[in-house]
């Protein structure tokens, strides 16, 4: 099995789109919910 450079890109460019799309389900995923809602109040809380 030969591959060239346009069949690396393409694996590369596969691989690249997985990980974005697992990180986006990660972020959006109702158990991460409570994490960053307690992370998004940091700011306000006084010391």
């Amino acid at each position: 099995m030969n591959f060239d450079l346009n069949s690396l890109r393409s694996i590369v460019t596969v691989i690249s789109l997985l990980i974005f799309v697992c990180i986006v389900v990660w972020a959006f995923s109702q158990k991460q919910s409570d994490d960053f809602e307690q992370a998004s109040q940091l700011p306000f809380e006084q010391d």
